[in-house]
């Protein structure tokens, strides 16, 4: 079905046995140090044994400390990090899958809380809005950093990898002397584009003269940087002309800090939609391609390689969500696909936004995968679920995996939860797939048993045995005693709505709202899904909340894109603003200056969730005294992410049948 995905390339020496490059990725998993560990070797190796054909290893520092990037990266700056790179080349070779690594300076990108210096880049510009003021680099310095790249470059090739990434796009060093939103200067590394792509052209020269005429060398930059003043595609295509010659593959990708939403893919964002900017350059310039963006389904990546857009199909976060995709792939099995739901959360929000190792929303176990399938039950054991969420779901497969017979209990007459219905907003129709992922792991388990419009009491549970009892009933919106809140909300024919009440009307709301006044109270996640429903359609859109800032808690990524589309549409944000009571067409909320009178034409109620527990009151009265486990997991014990509901519904099942002796 897909003959041009595993169709084999051959970059110089290097043979890709398939079209699909794991993108570089910052994982934090290295060691304080920059020195690789195990289980950073280890979550490569799941990449490989997935059936990977190249993984393009995270960006590693060329020099330290000023050109480091994150928390804990790797670095590739001294010889004595060649015998741990070693042993990961080894083990990734082992699958027959290429290897390579990105070396990276990251300038302005690097900070002073981190470095102990002030950071460097071509101008005083800083990366990023509220970022460190830069140090302006000298010409000497800019040779110097030259020859670090190409010593890098170097060490890769001894380390044992197939091919060595320079990375010159996405606000990085090499970025900021290319872009003329951070460079400045009016040397020979400034102004027309030739002197703007001079440094880079240095780089890759020396690179290849330290690596040789074998050895494959990429080349990533960012086709379009999607602000104000920065290059356009055409001004890309133009400078490629004076720094090109030397690599062998372009790695195009997008964007600058400012529009990070167009770096790490936002989630409604369409599979492969960056792929004209690899075909414009491919054209141009001859050379084999790598095309990203929010690819997730196979028949989109076939058609690009079909129509000869991009040579090789990049995925990053694809690949964290599901390692192994390209195996799937290849037998077939696309129903059992984990495809990323490009949430940003557990990857980008935690290593950008909490400097912390990443995880994933719906791959509860990034490092280890599926080993714990290895594992079975040593004795007969009765698992019963409540609640047929994500959370729930996860728990019910995990527990049948481990040959538990097990039964799922849903009081609707469908699977899926909250993921299911908020997935009906166009914008997040991505979420959708999580859910359908494991239902249909779930319906190919024999030794699990769904049971839809069922509440799970206890008289129908005891029928069942268990010995272990999860409780998954998840949330419901938080509706607070406000006055007039419970006596307007979710009302036939009135304005005022919950999150729910909205998503199960959504086909109702007109595609064009001009004139038409929106407030939304809750500037949480669930409230912003609102505001980037109705901003677009053309509504006056306020959006209320308590706290001082709008947005707080969320992903990066996600706050950068929300705050563009809010400054785009003139949406009227009011922090430090709270709901005092709640009429039939306006909200009375009081602000720092006085209270005020909201009206609208559709008003909504976004003030989060709350756990919801109808059942595990009578589940412990029944069973406590039988000795039978029961564990209350995901949003049913507090209102959270689906990250957190995905980890506990594996590792709590784990952990209470561990306990109850079942497993060892």
């Amino acid at each position: 079905m897909y003959n041009h995905i595993f169709e084999p390339l051959t970059i110089r020496r290097m043979t890709m046995k398939n079209r699909v490059m794991m993108t570089p990725m910052g994982t934090n998993y290295a060691g304080q140090n920059g020195e690789i560990n195990e289980k950073h070797i280890k979550y490569y190796e799941q990449r490989a044994k997935g059936g990977t054909g190249l993984i393009m290893v995270e960006n590693a520092s060329v020099s330290s400390p000023e050109g480091s990037n994150g928390t804990t990266q790797l670095r590739i700056d001294h010889d004595s990090y060649i015998p741990g790179l070693y042993n990961l080349t080894e083990t990734v070779h082992k699958y027959g899958t290429c290897i390579g690594i990105q070396i990276n300076h990251a300038g302005a990108s690097a900070m002073s809380s981190r470095t102990g210096m002030q950071p460097v880049s071509a101008s005083n510009i800083p990366s990023k809005d509220g970022g460190e003021i830069p140090r302006p680099l000298e010409v000497e310095e800019i040779y110097d950093i030259v020859k670090k790249y190409g010593e890098a470059a170097k060490r890769a090739q001894i380390a044992g990898f197939d091919a060595v990434e320079i990375h010159a796009g996405h606000s990085y060093l090499l970025c900021q002397f290319l872009s003329p939103v951070y460079n400045k200067r009016t040397d020979e590394f400034g102004g027309c584009p030739e002197n703007r792509a001079r440094f880079a052209k240095l780089v890759l020269e020396e690179v290849r003269k330290q690596v040789g005429p074998f050895f494959p060398i990429f080349l990533r930059f960012s086709a379009e940087d999607f602000v104000e003043g920065g290059n356009t595609l055409e001004d890309t295509l133009e400078l490629l002309e004076y720094f090109q010659e030397e690599a062998d593959v372009l790695d195009v990708s997008a964007a600058l800090n400012a529009s990070l939403q167009y770096q790490i893919d936002a989630n409604y964002m369409k599979d492969g939609w960056r792929s004209y900017m690899a075909k414009a350059v491919k054209e141009k310039f001859g050379k084999p391609c790598v095309t990203t963006g929010n690819i997730r389904n196979p028949e989109v990546a076939e058609k690009i390689l079909a129509d000869g857009d991009a040579d090789i199909i990049g995925m990053g976060r694809g690949l964290i969500a599901d390692p192994e995709w390209v195996n799937k792939v290849e037998a077939g099995k696309l129903d059992c696909l984990r495809k990323c739901i490009s949430c940003n959360i557990g990857c980008a929000g935690h290593r950008i936004g909490l400097n912390k190792p990443i995880r994933c929303t719906i791959n509860p176990s990034v490092i280890n995968g599926e080993e714990y399938k290895n594992k079975k039950v040593e004795k007969a054991c009765n698992v019963v679920v409540v609640g047929g969420g994500t959370a729930g779901l996860e728990a019910a497969c995990t527990a049948a995996e481990l040959g538990c017979t097990t039964f799922l209990l849903e009081k609707n007459d469908h699977l899926g939860g909250l993921s299911a219905l908020i997935s009906q907003i166009p914008d997040k129709n991505r979420l959708g797939d999580f859910p359908k992922y494991l239902i249909n792991r779930a319906k190919k388990l024999h030794n699990l048993f769904i049971f839809t419009s069922n509440n799970g009491n206890p008289e129908f549970i005891k029928g069942l045995n268990p010995d272990l009892i999860v409780n998954a009933t998840g949330s419901a919106p938080l509706l607070p005693p406000i006055k007039g809140l419970h006596d307007n909300i979710d009302k036939e024919g009135g304005k005022v709505s919950s999150i729910v009440n909205m998503i199960n009307n959504i086909d109702s709301y007109p595609s064009d709202l001009t004139g038409k006044k929106v407030a939304v109270i809750g500037g949480g996640a669930v409230g912003l899904d609102v505001v980037e429903f109705f901003a677009p359609r053309g509504a006056e859109v306020s959006i209320i909340e308590m706290m001082p800032s709008i947005g707080a808690g969320i992903d990066p990524i996600t706050k950068v894109d929300i705050n563009t589309l809010m400054n785009k549409y003139g949406v009227n944000q009011m922090p430090n603003t709270a709901l005092k009571e709640v009429f039939a067409d306006h909200f009375h909320v009081e602000t720092k200056e006085g209270p005020k009178d909201l009206y609208f034409d559709y008003g909504f109620i976004c003030l989060g969730m709350k756990a919801q527990t109808p059942v595990l009151a009578g589940l412990h009265e029944a069973f406590d005294k039988e000795g039978v486990e029961i564990i209350n997991i995901g949003d049913s014990m507090r209102a959270r992410r689906i990250i957190e509901g995905t980890s506990e519904g594996r590792d709590q099942v784990i952990l209470a049948l561990t306990k109850k002796g079942f497993l060892k």
